[in-house]
């Protein structure tokens, strides 16, 4: 990758970290012009929303529980389809309108995730369930 990296001219543009601990990602989400996410399997987005945290704009799929996660806050891709990510990646660098827009969104869509709210939702469909089966 890093010969790849250097025969299209990219130089030091790119770096190559490596494993990043998990207490040093938001440093590296805040320091980026846009995360891209193009997942072929993921069940829930997490890294998409720990992105938009840190206001960062996002690019990932359309397919499985992406579009939820990001909603409006996103632009969606087809993830098998390598010129609509390039073409996406091309918009997001090169509006910074549409870059600081994808910014707030994310970090306004970010904000109605916390794990207290998670767990207060799964206590929910508990207590549901529960109820259901009592009567």
């Amino acid at each position: 990758m890093r010969e790849f990296a250097r025969d299209l001219g990219l130089g030091d543009a790119v770096v190559f970290t490596g494993f990043v601990d998990k207490e040093d990602l938001p440093k590296f989400y805040s320091a980026a012009f846009l995360f891209i996410f193009p997942s072929l399997h993921e069940s829930y987005g997490l890294p998409i929303l720990e992105a938009m945290a840190c206001g960062c704009p996002v690019i990932t799929s359309n397919v499985f529980a992406m579009p939820e996660m990001a909603e409006d806050a996103a632009i969606l891709v087809n993830p098998y389809n390598i010129n609509e990510i390039v073409d996406a990646m091309h918009e997001v660098l090169t509006n910074s309108s549409l870059r600081e827009e994808l910014r707030k969104k994310g970090i306004e869509r970010a904000k109605k995730f916390s794990w207290r709210r998670t767990a207060e939702e799964y206590l929910k469909v508990y207590k549901e369930v529960v109820e259901e089966r009592n009567t």
